[in-house]
């Protein structure tokens, strides 16, 4: 039956969710040049039109329809085809079925628009949406569906995602590892710094991402219940640890702390408890913020030994928050916190921790050279990277004509 509190709570939850694509628009945007904000807010924005079609006509039924051989969801519920007001006896069975659609459809809206940081400043418009359209298809839909669909082979192995460490961190980040392989460095880099243009902005967005995240994570109980709350609490404190660890290794190793440097550690916090988050209880949250910032504080100082060009971190915080994330799921998660979970390895259960370091090899292999695939697909046919003289006039001007700032 239909619960009215449980509808409200994800109808709130899925607008939470899609505050976080804007909200990623203004992070991203305030960390890129300053005749690269339009460009790079249009990027993300356009994700929420374009990927909205996708999820309504194909991207749904393929994630969630009924499952074939245990790969992707059948067309079936083309263009919602029989969504209707019923619950779903599949997924949630107290919120309409539609409720649960465009709850989803966020996390399809969004993990697009996160790879954009990856190859921020050098990429043309049109060929970007052509590839997000074919990655959505491509990669996010059937790892979906492998994951979080009725049949999904990956679930049915008992391999666990809360709220998207595999689904939407792991899948983003090995396609911007894929993309920035494909697509080179920006002009430049090496030999000159890009100084962010407007950290208040990135501010702002991480504000509204920090937000958001409420949504994701807790509304991915399904219910306004128990299991949400023990999500929503885990967020916020892995938030903060990863602050805090960010903001430590920074001072030890720098000399100083960073408020770049404080907001990279709280979507570190973020993105590496999403998978675990309804599983275990505040103390391992904690635990999973701090490894958050630590790990990925390394991961993303990685990148200028190995001369990668990762403009806006994407692969070093989504990507390995992702990862570690969903192992850290095998490690604290525990039945006493969730009964409807699982136990990890320190509630005695090693196979859990094995499942959950597959399920990252699969995810990110498949992604990675399916992405890779697409990347040069499209690069070779109408070109992705914009020419040396559109990169040095920006993209503000070249893409779309327009300039962030008049001076």
């Amino acid at each position: 039956m239909i619960n009215a509190a449980d509808t409200a709570f994800i109808l709130a939850a899925a607008g939470l969710v899609l505050l976080m694509t804007p909200g990623l628009a203004l992070f991203y945007a305030g960390m890129v040049r300053s005749k690269n904000v339009l460009g790079t807010l249009m990027q993300s924005f356009f994700m929420i039109a374009i990927i909205s079609i996708e999820w309504v006509y194909l991207g749904y039924s393929m994630s969630f329809g009924p499952d074939v051989g245990g790969v992707v969801g059948n067309l079936s519920w083309f263009a919602l085809s029989g969504v209707t007001t019923a619950p779903s006896a599949d997924y949630a069975t107290t919120i309409p079925q539609i409720v649960f659609m465009v709850y989803q459809c966020m996390f399809a809206v969004i993990t697009p628009a996160l790879i954009t940081g990856a190859f921020a400043e050098r990429v043309r418009f049109v060929p970007f949406v052509v590839f997000a359209v074919l990655w959505s298809i491509l990669v996010y839909n059937p790892v979906c569906h492998w994951v979080w669909g009725k049949g999904g082979w990956l679930g049915a192995m008992g391999v666990m995602d809360f709220a998207g460490g595999l689904v939407v961190h792991v899948t983003c980040g090995a396609a911007a590892l894929a993309a920035i392989l494909v697509i080179g460095p920006r002009r430049g880099y090496g030999k000159r710094s890009f100084i962010p243009h407007s950290l208040p902005m990135t501010f702002v967005g991480t504000g509204l991402l920090w937000f958001g995240w409420f949504g994701f994570n807790g509304g991915s109980a399904l219910a306004a219940n128990e299991v949400a709350a023990t999500a929503f609490v885990a967020t916020h404190l892995a938030a903060m640890a990863g602050v805090l660890m960010w903001v430590v290794m920074e001072w030890f190793i720098l000399g100083k702390a960073t408020t770049l440097g404080a907001m990279s550690g709280a979507i570190a916090g973020l993105a590496t408890i999403t998978p675990a988050a309804g599983f275990v209880g505040p103390n391992a949250a904690v635990a999973i913020g701090c490894i958050a910032g630590m790990v990925c504080f390394a991961a993303v100082n990685l990148k200028v030994k190995l001369k990668l060009d990762d403009s806006l971190d994407v692969v070093g915080i989504h990507g390995v928050g992702g990862a570690v994330g969903t192992i850290c799921l095998g490690v604290f998660a525990s039945t006493l916190v969730n009964p409807g979970g699982v136990d990890g390895l320190l509630a005695g259960n090693l196979a859990q921790l094995w499942k959950q370091i597959f399920g990252v090899v699969v995810v990110g292999s498949y992604t990675l050279v399916v992405s890779w695939i697409l990347l040069k697909i499209v690069h070779g046919t109408i070109g992705l990277r914009v020419t040396e003289e559109a990169e040095v006039a920006g993209l503000d001007s070249t893409e779309h004509s327009e300039t962030a700032y008049n001076n």
